[in-house]
């Protein structure tokens, strides 16, 4: 892949519209968790460094195509001028001529782009005002990349485009797990249903040497085995194609890799009641909710042969203890072979981030995505509208 960034533009005097993603947590009108907003800084500081004035677009929240108080960008200013230690001025409705009265090295905040339904629309008047305010188009909101809105595809059709900072980094690390990456790749898919990543697994089985299911997600492929999982979260109408994926990835020389052994309850609570048992040893009046010691030392294996990894989503239950331990374990091994510099290791998606924070294994992770849909889609192989326009 081959796209422009920050370096590869003159911004000196030129006034630049970033699509950034600052769809954060609040509560309270206080915002929660800044971890998206604190990744936009090195774009917005580089770029005024360089002379450019700065104007931000962004949506928060869901407000369906019209005004919703609770949803306006003017909430989250205090949290973006710490983060930036800088001011930040807010314009509702904006104009060339506000922007252009502002400080050469202003930083710009304009009102969430989906107040009005013509954003995701992608409809060309609003594609072509948001143009109409700035020189340049810079998106550093990969985790929005896999919408064909105004503010990430329609305005890079009008002005010269360019990956920001995050952005850059985001396609460098996907292009190094899925593109061109060092082998043998295993890819870890966790989560509840089948159908949720049928277009995943598919792509998945002809592109990496390893795949690992959990989750229950993987009760479906034992299920689909003839092996009985008691009241385990299961799609039973999904067996025929779950036999369907392990066929393809047995055509394609793609291993398939499913618990060996389980942890099961009666409860499904914190602190319930389990016992470890071979995986066709699951009680009718018991759920398995998490994987066993023997799947987490036969992943560990897998892991140190392989070159590259591509984490999505948790081995079992793992917002409640003692259903935590195959996937900080896992996740725990991961990290140390990327600390040693044997692993390259990619994550996202979903729950992928909160489940490698609490196993304290995130900051040793060679690259972890806050996109949600957008990592899930590329992981499926297709073309996201925001990153496609920045490759012309």
């Amino acid at each position: 892949m081959a796209w422009k960034t920050l370096d590869d533009m003159d911004v000196a005097a030129k006034t630049v519209l970033v699509r950034v993603d600052v769809n954060v947590p609040m509560e309270n009108g206080r915002v929660t968790d800044a971890t998206r907003i604190e990744k936009i800084v090195p774009t917005v500081r580089d770029l005024t460094a360089k002379g450019a004035k700065v104007v931000l677009l962004a949506h928060f929240g869901r407000p369906k195509g019209k005004p919703v108080p609770e949803m306006s960008l003017r909430l989250i200013l205090p949290t973006l001028e710490a983060a930036l230690g800088h001011s930040v001025t807010f314009i509702e409705r904006p104009s060339r001529s506000d922007i252009d009265a502002l400080p050469a090295n202003a930083v710009i905040m304009l009102e969430n782009t989906r107040f009005t339904p013509m954003e995701e629309a992608n409809d060309p008047q609003m594609a072509a005002f948001l143009a109409s305010l700035g020189d340049l188009f810079c998106n550093d909101a990969f985790s929005a990349a896999h919408r064909a809105h105004a503010s990430t595809e329609g305005v890079a059709h009008l002005l010269p485009s360019f990956a920001g900072r995050l952005m850059a980094e985001e396609l460098a690390a996907l292009e190094a797990a899925l593109g061109n990456p060092l082998r043998p790749v295993v890819a870890l898919v966790g989560g509840a249903k089948v159908s949720t990543k049928l277009e995943l697994l598919g792509n998945l089985v002809m592109k990496v040497d390893h795949l690992v299911i959990g989750g229950g997600m993987a009760n479906t492929f034992l299920v689909a085995q003839g092996i009985e999982v008691g009241k385990s979260l299961a799609e039973r109408d999904m067996a025929p194609i779950a036999l369907d994926i392990l066929a393809r990835a047995k055509t394609a020389g793609c291993s398939i890799h499913l618990p060996l052994d389980i942890v099961v309850a009666r409860e499904f609570k914190a602190g319930a009641a389990s016992e470890t048992l071979p995986t066709n040893a699951c009680p009718p009046d018991a759920m398995i909710l998490d994987a066993g010691p023997a799947t987490v030392a036969a992943l560990t294996a897998v892991f140190a042969t392989c070159k590259t990894l591509i984490w999505n989503g948790p081995l079992g239950a793992f917002e409640i203890p003692p259903f935590n331990m195959a996937t900080n374990a896992a996740a725990k091994a991961a990290a140390d072979l990327t600390r040693a510099g044997k692993l390259v290791s990619v994550a996202g998606g979903g729950d992928t981030v909160a489940a490698l924070n609490q196993a304290g294994a995130a900051d040793d992770f060679t690259f972890i995505s806050t996109a949600g849909g957008a990592f899930l889609e590329w992981m499926e192989g297709k073309t996201l509208p925001g990153v496609a326009i920045l490759m012309r």
